[in-house]
């Protein structure tokens, strides 16, 4: 199988330009607190941005606040799940720019948030916690949903990725076969009736160890079906998200 990457994908080549020059003709203003934010930063100010990183050591499982970082907390260290790795929790702050992202085709804090995911990769494969994957896997939309959005979020943020891991992108690995509904206010046993079959692998996956790409993972229901394909062929999985959605309580 050959792999393709973002660049070469007209369509996504096309978004990102237009956005790029959307970006640089717009005043560079925090989104959060509407102070001015000296280039070559843009969206969030570095106040701001902090204000909604996480502070404490975060399981990688369930997203739990951990003494130590860790792997896994306990519980999750029996278990063994998914590893999920994201720079912020979705409800403390800076959820709000990437649901805008997704529903309001708003990429202003697309970069510093890409930015701040790729740190966390680099501070958890510094502690031994990961190992960079050979390739990047952004989670599809069915092509129908592609057409009418015109940009798939999870390829921009791996295509910012890419740009600082330099870890190539590959699109046709995973296909959605099923136009599902969105999986927004469904229930988890909804969430993985809607994904049932939703997903296809490529005949050929000449890989060991990929990353699936996405812009939050609230319960994992999607990540999971793609993964559960993956693992049948021997492939090791990870999850690299701009934030997780994590139950109550979990932080506290």
């Amino acid at each position: 199988m050959k792999s393709v990457l973002i660049r070469d994908w007209p369509l996504s080549s096309v978004f990102i330009k237009i956005m790029q020059w959307v970006s640089a003709s717009l005043p560079n203003r925090c989104l959060m607190c509407h102070q001015s934010v000296s280039l070559p930063s843009r969206g969030l100010c570095s106040a701001c941005l902090r204000s909604g990183l996480y502070h404490q050591p975060i399981c990688q499982g369930c997203g739990c606040s951990m003494q130590l970082q860790t792997k896994f907390c306990g519980q999750c260290t029996k278990s063994q799940p998914l590893s999920v790795i994201a720079p912020c929790s979705y409800h403390q702050g800076l959820g709000r720019w990437i649901g805008a992202m997704k529903y309001q085709s708003q990429f202003a804090a697309l970069p510093i948030l890409s930015q701040a995911l790729v740190r966390r990769v680099r501070e958890m494969e510094k502690l031994n916690l990961l190992q960079f994957p050979q390739v990047l896997i952004p989670v599809p939309l069915h092509a129908k949903r592609l057409r009418k959005r015109g940009f798939n979020q999870a390829w921009l943020i791996a295509n910012e990725i890419d740009k600082r891991l330099n870890i190539p992108i590959v699109t046709n690995a995973v296909e959605r076969v099923v136009d599902t509904r969105s999986q927004a206010g469904l229930t988890g046993k909804q969430r993985r009736h809607n994904l049932l079959s939703a997903f296809r692998l490529a005949d050929d996956l000449p890989y060991q160890r990929v990353a699936l790409i996405d812009d939050v993972v609230t319960t994992g229901t999607t990540a999971k079906e793609i993964a559960s394909l993956l693992e049948k062929r021997h492939i090791h999985v990870q999850v690299w998200c701009l934030a997780r959605a994590e139950a109550p309580g979990l932080l506290d």
